[in-house]
């Protein structure tokens, strides 16, 4: 598929993605626009997430996902146009790396309050509009980190395998309702990866059985098949998306 083209229609639906002024969620934010969708743009970069929005056709949000407030603010403003809230990416992470004996309250708090917290607020937020509709698609971002650890991101791991117990069990109470809820785990070339010293992310790459990080791109055609309709049998699943190296 090549780049800002989709198979998918998403003409009339509302699309809400977090952490999407760059990475895997700015890509997930061009495939949706170019699939007809309206999508707003969460991100706690003011300048940046306007900038995008600007760009792509998008609707910018600035917002923290830490704040409640904030986070509801931003679903009723989505929801009043349309009436309806159709597909939430909850993408929005944070990585502090220290080991474990040098990490202080506030550093495990922030990243447990972005990266599981920000998912946790979202969902709540939009699960009214989901029922009455009787339909949604929530897709949320976790990582091999949760299953396998990782030196240095005990507070990343703890959060995104939050994430892999949330969706599980998010998805077991929202079916009912015709909403399905699932998890990608994915492996790309973002900022988070290009902060790994040189040495150390070459080791990482040689572990891939595909022989190397996917372009956002490639994690966004994912995303956009499990917010489709064609995805409505799938739910409670963890997909990895990372070139085999959770084999």
């Amino acid at each position: 598929m090549s780049e800002g083209k989709t198979q998918f229609d998403f003409n009339g639906q509302t699309v809400i993605v977090t952490g999407a002024a760059r990475g895997i969620g700015l890509s997930v934010c061009e495939r949706f626009i170019a699939a007809g969708a309206s999508v707003w743009m969460v991100d706690l970069d003011e300048d940046l997430v306007q900038a995008q929005a600007r760009n792509l056709g998008g609707i910018a949000a600035p917002a923290d996902v830490t704040d409640s407030q904030e986070v509801d603010r931003v679903v009723s403003e989505a929801a009043e146009g349309s009436g309806r809230i159709d597909v939430l990416f909850n993408n929005a992470g944070l990585l502090l790396d220290r080991v474990l004996w040098k990490i202080d309250d506030d550093s495990w708090q922030r990243v447990i309050d972005v990266s599981l917290g920000g998912t946790f607020r979202f969902t709540k937020a939009c699960v009214p509009h989901f029922r009455r509709q009787e339909y949604g698609r929530i897709i949320n971002v976790t990582s091999y980190t949760a299953l396998h650890g990782n030196i240095g991101q005990a507070s990343y791991a703890a959060a995104k395998a939050g994430v892999v117990g949330f969706t599980r069990t998010a998805a077991k109470e929202l079916a009912r309702f015709g909403v399905t809820v699932n998890a990608i785990s994915p492996n790309a070339k973002t900022r988070m990866i290009d902060s790994i010293p040189g040495d150390q992310r070459e080791k990482l790459e040689a572990l891939i059985p595909l022989g190397r990080f996917a372009d956002p791109m490639e994690i966004s055609a994912a995303v956009l098949f499990l917010g489709s309709p064609d995805a409505g049998y799938i739910t409670g699943v963890v997909l990895p998306v990372d070139g085999g190296i959770s084999i």
